[in-house]
């Protein structure tokens, strides 16, 4: 799979669909997927920043480059510490791949450690691509693996993993990840609600991919799950800015992470649901990154911020994009997330 990333840094497990699929507005994709189409057979047609939100993108990475080191480097930590120089990254495409290559990098600037890197596809309701995980298996241990993610929203994801994994005998469904707001992972680098900037951008800050797709035409029972390398951004590409941004930001030491919240984060996510009548708890997205990807690839209905945080530089992004595209910002008092993001349910579109 072809991508701006170099194979230094990532190796992506992925079949190269670049011109056979054709992106659909989002109005479109949302019908069709409260209709019962899986969101995986589609693919968005990818939001075009204005000036403005990239200038609040810029700001945001400034600000934030540093904090989001320190948890990058905590979780570099606590990986060597639990798996030691033997292991392989495997993030899961395509939040997952600039994490993979700030730790991967950074295990290397603290430990002298240069540790492989692959990325593979999962998919809610689909599963884990079952030949990337071939692949893995046939070059590294199944003890060896370790999958990586940018962060946890409600934990849909994770869940889908520890499903999956069963089939793989020795390979742990853990997963290590920059922020766990639902605090259901302890290999995280914090449990507070921290915006990662590059959750603010789609593939010009992933290595110009779009998200993983997978549809029986296009994806024969022997390929790696699909994804579209997007060249004709080439120019707007900022996959290795965020990298460097945050690299720069790396000590040998790192703060001391505050205490997480009691209780798990799906626990609130239920409450949302309850308190606004929504039947699919899917239509619920918590967290800064959800959110952000709400307003980004989805037909939000609202988004929810918690009061304290409402005047904060890290949901100045958020609160831009809601008012580009008219969504309606509500104050909710929520103790694991900073803010919430809810799709329109399908009658409202």
């Amino acid at each position: 799979m072809r991508s701006s990333y170099n194979e230094e840094d990532v190796i992506l497990l992925l079949k190269d669909i670049t011109g056979m699929v054709k992106p659909q507005p989002t109005e479109e994709r949302e019908r069709l997927i409260q209709s019962g189409r899986h969101y995986s057979e589609m693919l968005p047609i990818e939001y075009v920043p204005t000036d403005r939100y990239m200038k609040i993108y810029e700001e945001v990475l400034e600000i934030y480059s540093k904090p989001v080191a320190q948890a990058v480097g905590r979780l570099a930590d606590r990986i060597m510490r639990s798996r030691g120089r033997d292991v392989v990254l495997v993030s899961l495409a395509r939040a997952g791949i600039p994490i993979g290559i700030l730790v991967k990098r950074y295990m290397k600037y603290k430990y002298g450690a240069d540790v492989p890197h692959y990325s593979i596809s999962i998919i809610r309701g689909r599963g884990i691509d079952h030949n990337a995980m071939q692949y893995l298996l046939n070059h590294h241990r199944a003890d060896q693996l370790l999958f990586v993610d940018g962060w946890i929203g409600k934990g849909a994801i994770l869940n889908e993993l520890k499903e999956d994994i069963k089939a793989y005998e020795g390979v742990s469904s853990e997963i290590a990840v920059v922020a766990d707001p639902a605090n259901v992972t302890e290999l995280c680098g914090t449990h507070e609600d921290i915006l990662i900037p590059s959750s603010c951008l789609n593939c010009t800050v992933s290595g110009l991919i779009s998200r993983t797709f997978l549809r029986g035409d296009i994806i024969g029972k022997d390929d790696f799950h699909g994804a579209v390398f997007y060249e004709e951004l080439k120019d707007a590409d900022l996959s290795y800015g965020f990298i460097a941004a945050i690299e720069k930001e790396f000590t040998l030491s790192s703060d001391p992470e505050a205490a997480a919240e009691e209780g798990v984060g799906i626990e609130e996510v239920k409450e949302v649901a309850k308190r606004y009548e929504i039947g699919d708890i899917n239509l619920v997205k918590p967290g800064i990154g959800e959110a952000t990807r709400v307003l980004l690839r989805r037909v939000p209905w609202k988004v929810l911020v918690d009061e304290r945080y409402r005047d904060s530089r890290e949901l100045k992004h958020l609160l831009r994009l809601a008012k580009e595209k008219g969504v309606p910002v509500e104050g909710y008092p929520l103790k694991h997330y900073k803010c919430c993001g809810i799709i329109k349910k399908i009658g409202d579109l």
